[in-house]
């Protein structure tokens, strides 16, 4: 159930950003709605595996998946529909390559992104990336941004109040991209532990 959840949460997103290309004030009304209960089931996922002992490896591979998938999407469509800078996703996108090709390499010694086996071993690290402060402050900062954005972009909405928004949306969308940031920054520093044995690189 938890993972039928998680995945779930990306086929909702998928509907949103389809919507966001048809010009009208109900797709976007549902496009709003959508992204709420997305990010609403961010949260009952994890809350269904713990109470119904669901949990399981599978199970936090497929978590940090859909959050890559759900935020790149509204990343990329955002940039698309020319309401951020292509820069935005960009950066996102070299964020999310970066740090899960290191909790690849991570895992494949028995560490994890989150948990008792979190590969973050420094405190501050650890609260700044692994903290479960910390993970629903970034999704927080992320929702926000997100329903800001489209409901400024909302037709038909009153232009006075559409100018506010965006302008609103714009600034939430440039702490969640420096928050995005600061939360992959830990990954990076404390991965040089994973290649202390000194093997060599392979390419495939």
């Amino acid at each position: 159930m938890a993972n039928f959840i998680t995945i779930f949460r990306v086929f909702l997103v998928f509907i949103s950003a389809f919507l966001l290309f048809k010009h009208s004030s109900l797709a976007y009304g549902l496009a709003l709605v959508l992204t709420i209960i997305a990010f609403s089931l961010d949260g009952l996922d994890g809350y269904v595996a713990r109470k119904f002992n669901e949990s399981s490896k599978l199970g936090a591979v497929l978590d940090i998946m859909s959050d890559r998938i759900v935020e790149n999407v509204y990343w990329i469509v955002f940039a698309v529909l020319g309401w951020l800078p292509v820069v935005f996703p960009l950066i996102v996108l070299t964020r999310s390559f970066v740090v899960d090709s290191l909790r690849s390499v991570a895992m494949e010694q028995g560490f994890t992104a989150f948990g008792e086996k979190s590969m973050q071993s420094d405190k501050v690290g650890y609260f700044i990336c692994s903290s479960k402060f910390s993970r629903i402050s970034y999704a927080v900062a992320k929702a926000v941004a997100f329903i800001l954005m489209i409901f400024a972009k909302t037709p038909g909405l009153d232009k006075d109040i559409s100018v506010f928004l965006s302008a609103t949306a714009y600034m939430a969308a440039i702490f969640a991209i420096m928050f995005c940031i600061l939360r992959g920054l830990p990954v990076v520093f404390e991965s040089k532990k994973l290649f202390a044995s000194g093997s060599q690189n392979e390419k495939i």
